[in-house]
């Protein structure tokens, strides 16, 4: 069932937004060459716990950590590792923050030092085709009409976009309805309505849109070892328009 959320509610989750957008601001500044993963699911814990909140996918259908960190080729549910961070990779960090039973949810993908011209391109690209989902995500449009906009773009500009995981609704638990594909046509699914709360997390590859999965049954990457992207906001349907409770620009 597709809930809206009452306004006391939307205000709990823009609270943890801020929260959130705080935390990735702590981590944007330690990601560097020589880090681990590791030390970021661990900075990530001790700084909700200080800031009076929980990193809500932690034992979320068993998963182990505060964050998913996913690096080059991994699409999503990469886990926190002791390896170092290299020059030129790129790392996505996927986080949910649970601020007093309001969630907000986030992923940001990262430079590691200085990235190629090829990887700045997959960058750029994804970030765009997240606001270009958002940019539909207005009441009276329908489900589809965010995905066609993902889609169009991204494959316009030569990448693929992740037809296995997608967005959804969310509060007051990680993942509610509806589903939020990056893909689709125009004008097909769901209609959007004021006062629903989705994510719009667009995974983008280099290569094939085509994942596997990792023997830890969490870790999904590219098929063909291309590299993956992706943004990830939470997103208030309002009758003024989107409005990110995660926003990192405001």
């Amino acid at each position: 069932m597709i809930t809206r959320k009452s306004k006391r509610e939307i205000e709990k989750m823009k609270a943890a937004g801020d929260l959130l957008v705080q935390c990735h601001k702590e981590i944007a500044k330690r990601i560097k060459p020589g880090i681990t993963t590791m030390e970021l699911d661990s900075f990530t814990e001790r700084f909700l716990a200080d800031h009076g909140a929980t990193p809500e996918q932690k034992g979320y259908s068993g998963y182990p950590y505060a964050i998913c960190s996913s690096i080059n080729d991994e699409i999503c549910h990469g886990f926190p590792r002791e390896e170092t961070l290299q020059d030129g990779d790129i790392v996505t960090i996927d986080m949910v923050v649970n601020l007093d039973g309001g969630l907000a949810d986030s992923a940001w993908t990262y430079r590691v030092g200085t990235v190629d011209d090829a990887g700045e391109r997959l960058l750029n690209v994804s970030k765009t085709s997240l606001y270009k989902g958002i940019e539909q995500a207005q009441p009276g449009n329908r489900i589809g009409d965010i995905g066609h906009a993902i889609q169009t773009y991204a494959e316009g500009e030569g990448f693929s976009v992740v037809r296995d995981f997608t967005g959804h609704g969310i509060g007051p638990t990680i993942h509610e309805e509806p589903h939020i594909p990056h893909f689709g046509l125009p004008n097909k699914g769901p209609r959007l309505k004021e006062g629903m709360v989705v994510t719009i997390e667009p995974m983008i590859n280099e290569g094939t849109w085509q994942s596997q999965m990792d023997s830890n049954n969490w870790t999904a990457r590219t098929t063909d070892n291309g590299r993956s992207a992706q943004y990830e906001h939470t997103v208030v349907i309002t009758k003024d328009g989107p409005m990110l409770t995660t926003d990192q620009d405001k």
